[in-house]
């Protein structure tokens, strides 16, 4: 019925670090008795971060726009590989760490690089696929739609020592056409992570206009992959 104060409460603990995060999305802005709670969280060995996030719209989206941060730096951090990322409550990070080095790996090989290629990660998240690809090409442009994402995707650059990477806050179907028709920059490889919705086909014919030697699709979702992989093949490119 959209009513009471409590909407939902996001766990989320580091694999290899054991930092954990907690976050309560309330239907409301402030919780009664938050000191009361941050220090009884406090207690749990790994305890990093506490906050609140704000949610008053009436729909299924679980997170808000607006973070209050209670306790902590307002992030924890985890590793993937050899790399180390920054990941706050609103961030996109993949739940299963061992099987995401290998995802990611899959898509570095298929990336083919060879050490200056010009790369575009779109949907970038944090910067994780951003970051693996950072360490093989010769320049790494990521773009997502999530502010607070595309700091900490800037704060792991720095983290990891990997200077060869700009980041774009925007959507990807209109910060590529964009960027694109100012700066007429060549792509040798485009790697795209989308969610569910798959690619905007404003984006597609962006990245067809780019002449990508390769494009490489992680997806969550078949019929939405099946959907644009049909749109590129009848525009010049073959799926492998």
């Amino acid at each position: 019925r959209h009513e009471g104060l409590l909407r939902h409460i996001i766990l989320r603990k580091g694999y290899y670090t054991g930092e954990i995060m907690v976050c309560l999305v309330i239907n409301g802005e402030s919780l009664p008795c938050a000191d009361e709670l941050v220090s009884r969280l406090r207690e749990f060995d790994g305890m990093s971060s506490i906050s609140l996030n704000v949610n008053r719209e009436r729909t299924n989206v679980i997170l808000g726009s607006r973070l209050i941060n209670l306790y902590g730096p307002g992030y924890i951090t985890d590793m993937i590989g050899e790399l180390t990322f920054k990941i706050n409550p609103l961030s996109f990070f993949q739940v299963n760490p061992v099987q995401t080095v290998k995802l990611y790996a899959k898509a570095l090989e298929f990336a083919a690089l060879t050490g200056g290629e010009n790369v575009w990660d779109l949907y970038c998240g944090i910067g994780t696929i951003s970051l693996f690809l950072a360490q093989k090409a010769g320049f790494v442009r990521g773009v997502e739609i999530i502010p607070e994402a595309i700091d900490n995707a800037r704060d792991n650059a720095a983290l990891n020592g990997l200077e060869n990477t700009q980041f774009y806050v925007g959507s990807a179907e209109d910060v590529v056409p964009e960027v694109f028709e100012k700066e007429h920059c060549h792509a040798d490889v485009i790697v795209v992570d989308p969610p569910r919705k798959g690619c905007d086909e404003k984006l597609l014919e962006t990245i067809v206009k780019m002449t990508p030697d390769r494009v490489v699709y992680v997806s969550c979702d078949s019929a939405t992959l099946a959907r644009d992989l049909k749109w590129m093949s009848a525009h010049g490119y073959q799926t492998v």
